[in-house]
């Protein structure tokens, strides 16, 4: 487990369900949040990384997770991702237990696999747009695929200062942020390359860059090979990322596809806005002009066009983060998202006869 909003996800469902059931377990190929789920007492176990296509790890996963349901009596079983739910559906392990699957992306690829992994499960999808890409293109049955959005929890208003953003802030420079894997689905190259054009209308601006991942020393080649060295900071992977969202002006999202990111939910948690990509569930936290800015994918043009605005028209920022705040407090609270998922399972434990 590690950065990510289905990391982030799997551990407020250990949270919310932890007082209604006798033991929550999670399997996952370890990480950083090993930690955080031993400290809110919930059994981990490591296993072999489903992901990784080889007999040798298939094998190695398949006996490890047959022995950890039988050891831990296991009644209930929840996957986050459809490879969890193949293993799951292959192996049988659906049988007399309840089966749910939290879908957080959408996807056009691995169309038998994706269809005969969630044939047998309760789906959850993380927004609508996730939703009808299940139904659409996959094929699923309406009736077994519902829309739960994801959350956060309130701030807890606890600020630390990171020097590198204070340094800048006091020199009188806007900063502006992009949060999440180093990964081509972030689309963090386009981000980059916008920074020259805000720079001549804008002089005293700084981007940072929060998260890790297989496409780090790319971006800090591009920026290096743009000149921009000295304008960017990665700043990696953080724990605290509420709390350096706090420190920036604004935050951009640059993702070439989404299922229902966290990223501008944190935002809004935090009064800020965001200029993001229309792409799909983005759409359903971000509206256009109301609490935030949508834009097309891969347009390095449109990022700093956009941002320009923002730095030099505060009251439209202010306007946003007003809004994006409201946002949050009616659609994306922690308190609802609690409610809708302890429903959903009540209902599947104990259905209406």
């Amino acid at each position: 487990m590690g950065l990510g909003g289905t990391e982030n996800v799997v551990l407020q469902l250990c949270e919310i369900l932890k007082p209604y059931v006798n033991k929550v377990v999670v399997c996952s190929c370890g990480g950083v949040n090993t930690e955080k789920l031993a400290n809110i007492g919930i059994t981990h176990y490591e296993i072999p990384d489903i992901e990784k296509k080889s007999i040798k790890t298939f094998f190695k996963a398949a006996r490890a997770l047959k022995r950890i349901v039988k050891k831990e009596r296991i009644n209930i079983i929840h996957t986050h991702h459809r490879m969890a739910a193949f293993y799951v559906r292959f192996l049988k392990l659906y049988k007399k237990r309840i089966f749910i699957s939290t879908a957080h992306n959408t996807f056009t690829d691995k169309k038998l696999l994706t269809k005969y992994s969630y044939k047998r499960s309760n789906v959850i999808a993380c927004g609508e747009m996730v939703r009808q890409n299940l139904i659409s293109y996959y094929g699923l049955n309406e009736d077994k695929v519902v829309t739960i959005h994801n959350a956060v929890k309130a701030f807890d208003g606890n600020l630390s200062d990171d020097l590198t953003l204070k340094s800048y802030k006091d020199s009188g420079y806007t900063l502006v942020g992009n949060i999440g894997r180093l990964s081509e689905q972030k689309g963090m190259e386009y981000f980059i390359r916008s920074l020259p054009m805000v720079k001549e209308k804008v002089p005293l601006i700084k981007y940072f860059i929060v998260g890790d991942g297989d496409r780090r020393e790319y971006l800090v080649e591009l920026s290096n090979n743009l000149g921009l060295n000295d304008d960017i900071c990665f700043l990696g992977y953080r724990t605290d990322i509420r709390n350096i969202m706090m420190q920036s002006d604004f935050l951009v999202l640059s993702s070439l596809w989404e299922g229902l990111p966290l990223t501008p939910i944190e935002a809004f948690s935090v009064k800020k806005t965001i200029i993001a990509t229309a792409v799909d569930g983005t759409v359903e936290v971000v509206k256009d002009g109301v609490n935030g800015i949508l834009i097309p994918p891969k347009d390095s043009g449109a990022i700093a066009e956009n941002v320009i605005d923002l730095c030099k028209n505060p009251e439209l920022r202010e306007r946003l983060e007003k809004a994006a705040f409201e946002t949050y407090q009616n659609d994306f609270s922690f308190d609802g998202y609690s409610e809708r998922v302890l429903a959903f399972y009540k209902e599947l434990c104990n259905p209406q006869v």
